[in-house]
């Protein structure tokens, strides 16, 4: 089975500019299976749309926890990026270009930010990577960021494996 790896954050994103300061910087690559779309939205979708039970067990704890300190649920940042255009899982989409993808969202605690990519990997196959940047606004986000980070990192290399068997199905 392919396994997700951590990588370097992409210097070509356009979140690069992001990078300096940020509390959270991380991202995570895995081979796509040849034949695999080149359309990064159907690929963010494959990834990171319908997770693991698990995943959605997580995410509800998170909000159910969150919205006691007045942050906004998944559902309710979802709704709201829905209400202004397309969401990828419960993000909204933020930009598309033939190169990347960016979703993210703004809350009071933090704002969150990351990147789809396709790039050429060692042996002249394709990757999927996925990176994230986080800058925290107040105690709270740092809480939270330090609370979630070790989840976050295991979630995300899981959607990628998962994308990717379901690919090859």
């Amino acid at each position: 089975m392919t396994k997700a790896r951590a990588v370097p954050m992409p210097g070509n994103s356009v979140l690069a500019p992001l990078y300096a300061g940020a509390d959270l910087l991380d991202a995570f690559a895995i081979r796509l299976p040849a034949g695999a779309s080149d359309d990064l939205e159907v690929l963010a979708r494959a990834a990171f749309e319908r997770p693991a039970w698990w995943i959605r067990a997580l995410t509800g704890v998170r909000d159910g926890v969150m919205v006691t300190v007045g942050v906004k649920s998944s559902r309710a940042v979802g709704l709201a990026g829905a209400a202004r255009g397309p969401v990828i899982g419960f993000f909204p989409l933020l930009s598309k270009s033939a190169t990347e993808l960016i979703v993210g969202a703004d809350d009071r605690h933090l704002d969150f930010r990351a990147t789809i990519q396709v790039r050429a990997d060692a042996a002249n196959g394709r990757e999927l990577l996925a990176a994230t940047v986080v800058h925290c606004h107040n105690r709270l986000g740092r809480i939270y960021l330090a609370t979630i980070a070790p989840f976050h990192r295991v979630i995300v290399r899981a959607n990628l494996e998962r994308a990717v068997r379901a690919m090859r199905t």
